[in-house]
């Protein structure tokens, strides 16, 4: 069940990679605006997250249950519900968008950029929500085979359409954000197509209470919600920091935080295949199984991410030149490169402690990873590390924090564990 997923979410790194690189090409200043999205892309990725969290277990359950009309009927609430949540976010950032830049310490000359390019970039993030709601649908099925090859084909299309509607067409930096909309609209067709032919989607009121299926949405989704929208508020305070340190210093930023997310690119595979795995040994009360599986997905994990840590070391000479656009950003990449990746294999073990906990029924407990790795680790590292030695002390909180929160990750979801395994004995 990784697999599919690994190539989906590889493919869909490397377009937001060659996204980076060519805005790059640019120059600093839409680089820099771009790096202003990121913050609220991850509020918006972290809103959908949590509802496909809600989708793949609430469709699940009622297929193991064997009630197969109403796991079409949920699909088709979670589709409307997610879309009409994903829009009024949407146009609230858009609404907002002039006192959100000023927070995040937006300068008056990277306004035009951006007001340029939001409401393109935003259209293009709620129909990759509308994409996502249907690969949601689809892995709660069984089927990771169908979204992980929607993930490749939307990922190409919009890497082939980045230079013509960047250059060719002269669209500058809103062409990227033109590139994804027509992908995700490709994909979509092509995804829905494909679960309503397999009728794994369908709507009729009548048939599902309305009032119970929007609260047990709630209910399953609003933990998981809270767990991924915290990274997003963590970014904003951390971009607003980072920002501090002037355009360079963002546009370094944003092309480390490019590189972290296609370091990562295997955990995050992991964290979709693993929930529906564990929740199926949790049911069979094979609580040792869980423990096994576990253990080994944090073995491979830590083992994967020291050694990329140690190729982006050795190969930061070369990659960090290629990626920046001036000498300054560069400079600021190559410290990245020096110290952050050191910290991927921590970051990984708390990704997958929330999953795992989330899968176990402790969304609580994975709230509180969340809450301590941002809030209480990395922040706080983070501003001692830039208040000590600028740009090279923050890269090295990140490298602190999130060790620290890996630890603290690690002995939380234990202790989860080892509660049901004491209830399972009683």
């Amino acid at each position: 069940m990784t697999w599919p997923m690994l190539f989906g979410v590889v493919a869909l790194m490397s377009f937001q990679l060659v996204d980076s690189v060519y805005i790059s090409l640019l120059g600093v200043e839409p680089l820099a605006a771009l790096g202003f999205t990121l913050p609220m892309q991850q509020l918006l990725v972290g809103v959908q997250i949590g509802i496909g969290i809600a989708a793949t277990a609430l469709i699940s359950r009622a297929l193991g249950a064997g009630r197969y009309t109403r796991a079409q009927h949920m699909g088709g609430l979670v589709v409307l519900t997610g879309c009409c949540v994903s829009l009024l976010l949407c146009t609230a950032i858009w609404l907002l968008r002039v006192p959100l830049l000023t927070t995040l310490g937006a300068s008056t000359a990277l306004l035009p950029y951006t007001e340029d390019y939001w409401l393109p970039w935003l259209t293009s993030a709620w129909l990759a929500a509308f994409l996502y709601f249907a690969n949601s649908i689809a892995r709660a099925n069984g089927d990771t085979r169908l979204p992980g090859l929607m993930m490749v084909l939307t990922s190409v299309v919009n890497m082939l359409l980045d230079p013509v509607f960047i250059f060719t067409f002269g669209w500058g930096l809103p062409g990227a954000a033109y590139a994804t909309i027509v992908a995700c609209l490709v994909g979509s067709a092509i995804m829905y197509s494909r679960i309503l032919k397999r009728h794994w989607l369908d709507f009729k009121p009548s048939q599902l209470p309305i009032k119970q299926a929007l609260r047990d949405i709630f209910n399953t989704s609003a933990p998981a919600m809270l767990s991924q929208l915290m990274p997003g508020m963590a970014a904003l305070l951390a971009t607003r920091l980072v920002a501090s340190f002037g355009g360079a210093a963002i546009a370094a930023w944003t092309l480390g935080s490019r590189l972290e997310s296609f370091s990562i690119v295997i955990v995050l595979a992991l964290t979709m295949a693993l929930p529906p795995m564990v929740g199926r040994l949790l049911g069979s009360q094979q609580l040792d199984r869980v423990q096994s599986l576990v253990l080994i997905a944090v073995r491979f994990v830590m083992g994967l991410q020291v050694m990329i840590a140690l190729f982006w070391l050795a190969s930061r000479w070369v990659i960090a030149p290629a990626l920046a656009p001036d000498l300054e950003s560069e400079r600021y990449l190559m410290s990245y490169m020096l110290w952050v990746p050191l910290s991927y294999a921590a970051l990984g073990v708390c990704m997958l402690m929330v999953s795992v906990c989330n899968a176990l029924g402790l969304p609580m407990r994975a709230v509180w990873i969340s809450i301590l790795r941002l809030f209480a680790c990395y922040l706080p590292a983070l501003w001692a590390g830039a208040m000590l030695a600028g740009m090279s002390g923050l890269y090295i909180g990140v490298l602190l924090g999130n060790v620290a929160a890996g630890l603290i990750s690690w002995q939380l979801y234990q202790r989860g564990l080892g509660q049901l395994n004491y209830s399972a004995a009683l």
